[in-house]
């Protein structure tokens, strides 16, 4: 009985922490720009997390658990250009035993910001573990249209193109996938500032690639909403909710994933 208790605990914490840390292969730069006051040429960001405890049905049977998150952002915009920096790491053990372990570094340049129309180049490396990809590699740019941007309200759209390099682990079978794509990527972004303490971002993205291997089409849409709510000048709430649909993953994995998480931020 100790032991059935113990398996059911293990499994819940493993089912939240996924929720916590499932993030989408479709990384939402957008949400994460935090450009709001032009007099400021430089900002950065930091997020952390950790958890530890052991819990034990019996003393023969114990559960130990780490975990921690980091996320550090950094923007830069002299004049007319915007240097974009972001990267996050997630990890969790369970006793001996790895069950999580995702993170991204993302580099992004974003060419004559302030007009109606501008442009962007970006590069990402990253790795998804529990899901069995490590790593990602992509390289791409886009053409942006600010159709409104002012004090309280920016809309944008995007069209663009990335090359993406992926390798698998395939779920069941003692396999490496190994697969390049030319893919169609488009989104659109609305941020708006409620008061002087709530603001709320929605993205939405779009990537299509056509995967001669399959002979046909591989898509990913992705939408995130965020509410941001202000503490102090310094301190802030954020409440994120993220979900993803790829119609034809490369290996077996769930193609639905979502995650929901709310943390206190530090500014500088």
């Amino acid at each position: 009985m100790i032991r059935i208790y113990k398996f059911i605990f293990c499994f819940l914490v493993i089912v939240m922490a996924a929720g916590e840390t499932a993030y989408t292969q479709i990384l939402n730069i957008e949400r994460l720009r935090m450009e709001k006051d032009t007099a400021r040429y430089f900002q950065f960001k930091t997020t952390f997390g950790l958890n530890v405890f052991n819990r034990s049905a019996g003393v023969d049977d114990p559960v130990n658990l780490f975990g921690y998150n980091l996320d550090v952002n950094a923007i830069y915009f002299p004049k007319d250009h915007a240097y974009v920096f972001v990267s996050n790491f997630d990890y969790l053990r369970i006793n001996d035993a790895d069950f999580l372990n995702f993170g991204f570094v993302h580099g992004r340049v974003n060419f004559l910001r302030e007009r109606m129309v501008n442009y962007e180049v970006y590069g990402q490396y990253s790795f998804d573990n529990f899901r069995g990809l490590d790593p990602r590699l992509l390289v791409g740019g886009s053409l942006r249209v600010n159709m409104v941007k002012s004090d309280r309200v920016t809309f944008t759209v995007a069209f663009g193109g990335l090359q993406e390099w992926e390798t698998w682990q395939h779920p069941y079978r003692e396999e490496i996938v190994e697969v390049s794509l030319v893919k169609s990527s488009n989104y659109f972004s609305l941020r708006a500032t409620l008061n002087e303490y709530v603001d709320v971002n929605l993205v939405n993205y779009y990537q299509v690639g056509y995967d001669r291997s399959i002979s046909d089409f591989r898509q990913r849409i992705n939408s995130s909403t965020i509410i941001n709510t202000k503490i102090t000048d310094r301190f802030s709430l954020t409440n994120s909710f993220d979900i993803s649909y790829e119609n034809r993953p490369i290996v077996p994995v769930t193609n639905v994933i979502f995650a929901f998480k709310t943390g206190l931020s530090l500014d500088f």
